[in-house]
């Protein structure tokens, strides 16, 4: 018999208590590390490893954890985060708040400056956050990032109000602090950053940039000339390598009907230019374009032999058809938004970065890195058939160990039963 999904239930949004500040941070002082206890007690362990992956070393950087201490409508909170993870919860319990963290994590891992990470960061504030005597709001997000050098936790305080800056970051492993940032001086745009040197000085102090994750630039600046160095530049490379090659992806059927113009074949997250990316990947590769073509059969109404694209409006454009195999074509404009949504999921999943419009670490072998895939609405317009087709595909091609998955659902009761699925259940409370 099939094993039950690991569920994780995240009731009421307390699961990890939100542990205090030390420094500028959201409500008031920064985050306090959760490596190290208060009033420098005995550090804490990081957090075992998901069930099914202790005792071992993932070979591939992968996140296993979100860690949502005050963000949006979240507080103290710990996602686990498997190969195929479902986030299911009614509308507001924070499902899509969740995926933006990700996203907004990984677009820093990525070197992105904050404004691009957060576009709305008084979105991210904590309704009822209070400021400090300076008038200060803002939130606390990290992650945990699994592989061969074992867990490592990155936590950062980012100050939304009055202006957006990294008040906090800190980087830790098998409970030492690797990396800390803090803002010394509220004037200059800069915070104050220590990080492990086991040298002849036991850290390295310089300061950084305010606006962009100190873990990623870590490469730069440190020199990796004593075990210290190696060490804290495995692990923040390890980080970010987790975190980069993240594809945000919310098909939109009204905009996926319409003829697009011919372009670089990169995928949007809106699915908008399927029809030009569906064009290069017919003729690119014909195994995983048959793959897709079975996929489609499956979920879409009627015979289907082929999904392909052709030029339209004199050469101008490109649109997508199905093949209906006795010389009838039809239009992706006639399908409904399920049998939409469907279609350009499963080519998500069938495709890879070269093809999706995704930050590639281009210094890391492709086989040591992994796509995450990030899908608000999973489940928004599907049928019961379509939702089963779609999960089996992803269990297929995420445990392979390239690609993973975290979903938005409504409902994944869908999903009981099924190998290699990792639930997550949020409410309201």
């Amino acid at each position: 018999m099939a094993p039950e999904p690991t569920t994780s239930p995240v009731r009421g949004r307390h699961t990890t208590p939100a542990t205090p500040d030390a420094g500028p941070g959201p409500t008031g002082p920064g985050p306090r590390p959760s490596s190290e206890a208060p009033h420098g007690g005995a550090p804490r362990p990081l957090p075992e490893a998901p069930p099914g992956e202790a005792g071992r070393r993932p070979a591939l950087p992968r996140v296993t954890e979100l860690l949502l201490s005050a963000f949006a409508g979240h507080r103290g909170v710990t996602l686990p985060f498997g190969a195929l993870t479902l986030i299911a919860g009614p509308s507001g319990s924070g499902k899509t708040s969740a995926l933006r963290a990700y996203e907004a994590l990984a677009r820093l891992g990525g070197g992105a400056e904050l404004g691009e990470a957060f576009r709305e960061p008084g979105a991210c504030v904590p309704e009822r956050a209070r400021a400090d005597a300076q008038r200060r709001r803002g939130f606390r997000i990290g992650c945990t990032a699994d592989g061969p050098e074992g867990p490592v936790r990155l936590e950062i305080a980012v100050q939304a109000e009055p202006a957006l800056r990294i008040v906090g970051e800190r980087l830790t492993a098998d409970g030492q602090v690797l990396l800390q940032t803090a803002l010394r001086d509220p004037g200059r745009r800069t915070v104050q950053a220590a990080w492990h040197t086991a040298g002849t000085a036991p850290v390295t102090r310089a300061p950084l940039p305010d606006d962009r994750l100190g873990t990623a630039l870590l490469p730069l600046r440190v020199a990796g000339r004593t075990p210290g160095q190696r060490r804290v530049l495995a692990a923040a490379e390890q980080m970010v390598v987790a975190l980069r090659s993240v594809f945000s992806c919310d098909p939109r059927p009204d905009r996926m009907r319409r003829p697009v113009p011919a372009g670089p074949g990169r995928l949007l997250g809106g699915c908008d230019n399927l029809a030009d990316v569906l064009w290069r990947t017919r003729a690119e590769c014909g195994r995983r374009h048959a793959l897709l073509v079975d996929a489609v059969r499956a979920g879409c109404a009627g015979p289907v032999t082929d999904l392909l694209a052709e030029p339209y409006d004199s050469g101008r454009l490109v649109r997508a058809l199905l093949d209906r195999g006795d010389g009838t074509r039809s239009e992706l404009r006639r399908l409904g938004d399920g049998e939409l949504r469907y279609t350009a999921l499963a080519l998500v999943l069938l495709t890879g970065p070269g093809v999706l419009e995704t930050d590639v670490p281009g210094e890391v072998p492709a086989a040591l890195r992994s796509l995450t895939i990030l899908a608000d609405g999973l489940d928004r317009d599907l049928d019961p058939g379509q939702r089963e087709h779609l999960l089996r595909l992803a269990v297929r091609m995420c445990e392979r160990g390239h690609i993973r998955l975290a979903g938005a659902v409504s409902d994944a009761s869908w999903a009981a039963g099924v190998t290699g699925v990792t639930v997550v259940h949020l409410d309201r409370d």
